[in-house]
Order: C-alpha cells, then sequence, then structure tokens
C-alpha cells in the first residue's frame, strides 16, 4: 500500500542526462527516450554537447548534455527545465543548476564529488549544493564504486567498468518512471551484438542501478506517464531530423523514378546525413565522401545533369564554399538540393550549438541575381516531408533548393508514424518529348512555369551544352547581348516566383478571427512558439500563429495575413532576418521583432512574457 502512494502520475516531465563527454550521456539519454515511445510515450529530445573533441575529464567545458521531454500527450519542444537531473559529477551540477526548478529531482554518483573534483570545476567550498543554493532532493548513490563491485568478476578493467556506469543511472531512471527494463536491455543487445561481454555488463548494471532504486527507495517518489492521446494506427519509429532528412530525400528520388546522389564533405551538425544515405546502397543510393565541400556541390550538379536527384549537405560555412557552385547550378538551371544543419556562427561560430542566422545566406549568398527555392523544416519529423518537397520542387522546376534545417531539429528526434509513400503527391520532372526534336534547345521553356525542359545526356537527337556564361533566350548559345541578359534574369526569378502558384497558402492557427497578435516564426522554432501560443490561449489571450515553411518564394497570401492582425511579431534565432524579408513583402505593417542569439532553444515561458508585453503595449 505504501508503494502505490508513493507513485505519482504525471501529464510530462523532462530528463536532463549530464556528464563529461566521454560519461555516455548521450546513449543514456537515447535509449530512455525509445524506451519511453516504446511504452506509447510522445517524446521531444535534444542533445547538448561541447564543440570540443576531449575537454579535460571533470572541467565545466567538458559537459555534455541530452534532454527528453516525455508526455502522456503531444508534446513539442525538449522542456525549458528539467524535473529530473541525472549529475555524474560537479561539473555537470554547476552547468545545469539554471535548469532546474525547486521540485527536480537530482541524481549524482557520489564518488565523482571528491575535494579535488570541486577543485576542477571552480567551486570555492566543500558544499556544491549549498554553494549552488540548490535545496533539492538528492539521490546520493555512489555509482562509480557500485559500478566496480558489480563487474568486479567479469575480467574487464577499471576503464571499462566505469564507462558502464551511464547504465547504472539509467537503471535509477528507469526505476523512477516505473520503466520496464527488458526494452533497454534488448536495445543494449542490439548496440553491442558484436561486444557480447560489455553488452552483459552494461545490461548487469542497468539492472543493478534499477535494483538500487527500488531497494532503497531512495528516498523520493516514483512517477508514472499514461499514454492519453490518440495515436493513428501505424508503425511508429524515434527519428531525429538527419535521418528523417535522408528518408526524405531516398523517398523522393523513388518516387520520381531516379538515383539519388549525394556529394558531400564531413561538417557538424550535418554529417549523419551522409552517414544514413550510405546505407541505402540496395536503393541504388550513390554516396561520395568528398575532398571538400566545393567537390561535393560540384559532383551533385554533374549527376543532376546525368539525370539524377543530386544532393549537397553542409553546414553555413559549407554553403560559403558551395555558393559559385549553387551559382552555376542556377544558371545551368539544373535540379540541385542544398541541405543546410545551421549551426552557430559566424565562421566556425559554435560548431555545435543551434541557429538560424543562414536565412540571408541562403536567400542571396551569391553574386548576381540568383534566385532559387528556400525550405525550412519545423521539427525532427518534418524534416522528412521537407526534403521530399525539397527534392520535388527542384525536379520539376528544374532548380536549386536550399533546405534550412537546424542542430536542435536534425540532433533532436521525436515519435514518427513511418509514413506511406504512396499517399505523397507525384514527382513528375520536365522530361523532353520526342516530339520535341526539331528545333528544341536546351533553355527552351514551358511557358505556363518558365521551367526549362531537361535532356538527359545521351538521348539521341537532344545533343546540348549548358555552362555558367550566360545564354540567348531563343537560340540558348552564349550571349553576352544586354538586352538578352535582362531577358534571362527576370526569366529565371519569374520561374521561382510561379512556384508560389503550387506550393500550399501559409496556415495561420489558434485565434485566427480574433487575434490581437499574430506571432510569426520558420522553421525549427515552431514547438517553442506552438508551445507558446498553446499557454496564452490557456489564459484567454487573443493570438495566434502563422508559422513558415516556404520562404522563398513566399506563400501567395503572406501579406494578405500579416495586414489582417493588429499587431505582429516574428521571433527567430538571428537578430532579425525574417522579419527584415516579410517588411519588403507587406513594407506598411508595424512588424515587431523577439530575437535570440544563444546557440540554445527557445524558453516558451520567456517567449509568452514578451508577446504578454507586446500585447500591453499602446
Amino acid at each position: 500500500m505504501a508503494d502505490e502512494m508513493m507513485v505519482k502520475e504525471l501529464e510530462r516531465v523532462v530528463v536532463r542526462f549530464s556528464g563529461d563527454s566521454g560519461d555516455g550521456m548521450q546513449l543514456a539519454g537515447n535509449i530512455f527516450s525509445n524506451l519511453s515511445a516504446v511504452v506509447g510515450n510522445d517524446i521531444s529530445t535534444f542533445p547538448d554537447y561541447p564543440a570540443e573533441i576531449r575537454a579535460p575529464q571533470g572541467t565545466l567545458s567538458g559537459v555534455s548534455g541530452f534532454q527528453v521531454h516525455i508526455g502522456a500527450d503531444k508534446v513539442y519542444t525538449s522542456g525549458d527545465k528539467c524535473d529530473v537531473l541525472v549529475a555524474m559529477n560537479p561539473a555537470a551540477l554547476k552547468t545545469n543548476a539554471k535548469f532546474l526548478t525547486p521540485h527536480s529531482v537530482i541524481i549524482i554518483d557520489a564518488d565523482s564529488f571528491t575535494k579535488k573534483d570541486l577543485e576542477k570545476a571552480l567551486y570555492t567550498t566543500d558544499d556544491p549544493f549549498a554553494e549552488l543554493g540548490i535545496h533539492n532532493q538528492v539521490i546520493d548513490a555512489p555509482i562509480s564504486s557500485m559500478c566496480k563491485e558489480s563487474l568486479k568478476d567479469t575480467g574487464l578493467d577499471n576503464k571499462a567498468i566505469l564507462r558502464c556506469k551511464n547504465m547504472f543511472a539509467l537503471g535509477i531512471v528507469c526505476w523512477l518512471f516505473n520503466r520496464p527494463l527488458e526494452y533497454a536491455i534488448h536495445m543494449l543487445q542490439n548496440k553491442f551484438a558484436k561486444k557480447p561481454v560489455i553488452a552483459e555488463a552494461n545490461t548487469k548494471v542497468l539492472t543493478d542501478g534499477y535494483n538500487f532504486g527500488h531497494n532503497t527507495h531512495a528516498s523520493v517518489s516514483t512517477y508514472r506517464i499514461e499514454s492519453k492521446g490518440k495515436k493513428e494506427k501505424g508503425f511508429y519509429t524515434d527519428v531525429n531530423g538527419n535521418l528523417a532528412t535522408a528518408y526524405g530525400l531516398v523517398a523522393a528520388a523513388e518516387k520520381a523514378g531516379i538515383p539519388l546522389f549525394l556529394g558531400s564533405y564531413p561538417i557538424t551538425p550535418a554529417t549523419d546525413i551522409l552517414h544514413y544515405l550510405a546505407k541505402f546502397k540496395e536503393l541504388g543510393v550513390v554516396t561520395v565522401q568528398c575532398e571538400d565541400e566545393i567537390s561535393g556541390c560540384c559532383s551533385a550538379i554533374g549527376a543532376s545533369f546525368a539525370g539524377s536527384l543530386g544532393v549537397t549537405t553542409t553546414s553555413g560555412p559549407g554553403v560559403c564554399l558551395k555558393s559559385e557552385a549553387i551559382n552555376l547550378a542556377v544558371i545551368a538551371e539544373l535540379p540541385l538540393v542544398v541541405v543546410n544543419v545551421q549551426r552557430g556562427g559566424p565562421s566556425t561560430g559554435l560548431p555545435t550549438k543551434s541557429e538560424q542566422s543562414d536565412l540571408f545566406q541562403a536567400m542571396s549568398g551569391r553574386n548576381g541575381d540568383s534566385p532559387l527555392v528556400v525550405i525550412a523544416a519545423t521539427s525532427p519529423t518534418d524534416c522528412f516531408d521537407a526534403a521530399y518537397t525539397a527534392s520535388k520542387i527542384a525536379l520539376e522546376h528544374m532548380t536549386p533548393v536550399i533546405l534550412l534545417t537546424d542542430g536542435y531539429i536534425a540532433n533532436g528526434a521525436a515519435a514518427w508514424k513511418i509514413p506511406t509513400l504512396e499517399n505523397y503527391p507525384e514527382i513528375k520532372p520536365p522530361y523532353i518529348k520526342p516530339t520535341m526534336q526539331e528545333g528544341w534547345k536546351p533553355y527552351h521553356r514551358n511557358p505556363e512555369n518558365m521551367v526549362r525542359y531537361w535532356a538527359k545526356p545521351g538521348t539521341p537527337g537532344f545533343q546540348h551544352r549548358i555552362g555558367g556564361l550566360e545564354k540567348d533566350y531563343d537560340t540558348s548559345v552564349i550571349s553576352t547581348d544586354a538586352s538578352n541578359h535582362q531577358k534571362m534574369t527576370v526569366a529565371r526569378q519569374a520561374k521561382i516566383d510561379k512556384i508560389a502558384e503550387v506550393i500550399p497558402e501559409q496556415e495561420v492557427i489558434g485565434d485566427v478571427e480574433n487575434a490581437e497578435l499574430l506571432i510569426v516564426g520558420w522553421g525549427g522554432t515552431y514547438g517553442h512558439l506552438y508551445s507558446a501560443l498553446e499557454i496564452m490561449l490557456q489564459e484567454g489571450k487573443k493570438v495566434a500563429l502563422a508559422h513558415f515553411k516556404h520562404i522563398s518564394p513566399l506563400p501567395k497570401n503572406t501579406e494578405e495575413i500579416l495586414k489582417k492582425y493588429p499587431k505582429v511579431v516574428v521571433a527567430e534565432q538571428n537578430t532579425g532576418q525574417f522579419a527584415a524579408i516579410l517588411r519588403t513583402k507587406a513594407p506598411c505593417v508595424d512588424i515587431k521583432q523577439f530575437n535570440r542569439v544563444k546557440g540554445q532553444p527557445f524558453n516558451v515561458l520567456r517567449l509568452v512574457e514578451e508577446f504578454n508585453k507586446i500585447m500591453e503595449e499602446k
């Protein structure tokens, strides 16, 4: 009876795992996230790790974190504050204290809180909790020593044994949330299938951690999060944004019936897309890890010229290097998908942190009038749809498309219902037809959408040359004529503008008819802005949200929406780039801004506070 009374029902909870980069916090967090998804909870995750390859052990700069938000119903963000903090050392406690609430439970490895450990983390006293002003419940577990005792007869050395302590901490967390261990054990066996000794050691330590919590009751209540949201029938999996992007590209190539080629150079945080796509050789996917960013993009353009879906993946610094090649695809009018997983800048900037500061670069970061399509994914799962849409537009409109994701949604994960490809729209590239052979030129266009026809090299009767020099509008030969250049410049822009006719109109959600404030966002901030909207609606505020996925061209009804509401605020993780773009679309609208450039996700309660202030302004 006492055990039953100790179990608390929760609607949602946030758990943050933190420790040294080598403490396995990402693995522990991923297993707990997958485990929660398996039992029916909705999840949203946020891996937060340092850029340093390996900072000195126990120092503040080397702390790695993984946060997961678990909900009985749909959750849209990884959470502002954490309900449970796993801090494997004093540095982890210090750097993550800001995420605690007065009711948070803290799990620590007591063996890692020695005087030497405190000095490394720059504490000035021997009592880290008092020094940080923390008065929370603490599960003070000697994790390292218990791991050594648990695995003393396995034959593993001390270093290998201590690598398992993340599983002991995970075991305590599984006990805390009444999670069945069999799923976690299955995941460990799969991960270490080629290292059965390691799999067995981790499984034993995981079980010991669970039993530690159960046998001592750890002086805190346990929790239960029952799944309440109605999910559509189907197969679900846990997917991060980079994996969903890879799936979307493969799906588009399969739908179009053409090969997929990826030319790429490794760069954080986009590299995993290359890794994932390299596993799809059986589907005809060709991946090439090139010697640099320039060759990665140029090889993809060559593949597109040859009739494939050419893709290149990178982050902001790589787009800088690819810009000349992207321009080649613009003037040659070839399909190309450029995936930019945005990170903190400028220059090398913050390689492992998230930002939205590459928007101007995507829109105009090339020489000359160089129009192309820009699409922004809104969540980890939306990366699939965004990649599919980007590929469809590139192939059907013979243009480069820049797909903007960001570090937050690329590395973050969510539960995803595996889609049925038959439900996705057809992809019909504008191939030449045999009847076009007489008098055909490579830059002859469909007059309805201004798209030039695509002739694969080697097609009899359609031999042709294209390139980076300007071409005559009628004859397609090289031309330096001034009037012709004007005509071709206008034609290329018109082709992009006409894409607005085939993309969906912008949707507005919330109090659509009566809103006094329209919140505007784009890309990966959707979850945070939607959560802020929900809170404000529950408070009785008249607010609405327009979250943009199509940036270039903008949806046809963009200006109409902006003019409809008394107040408009654009919230983005840069200094106001999308706000500036919208001002050119609706110069008569007084657009206010909320901007943060900290490399971290928005704080939902902070958004609510700022939006309320704007509503109160006279």
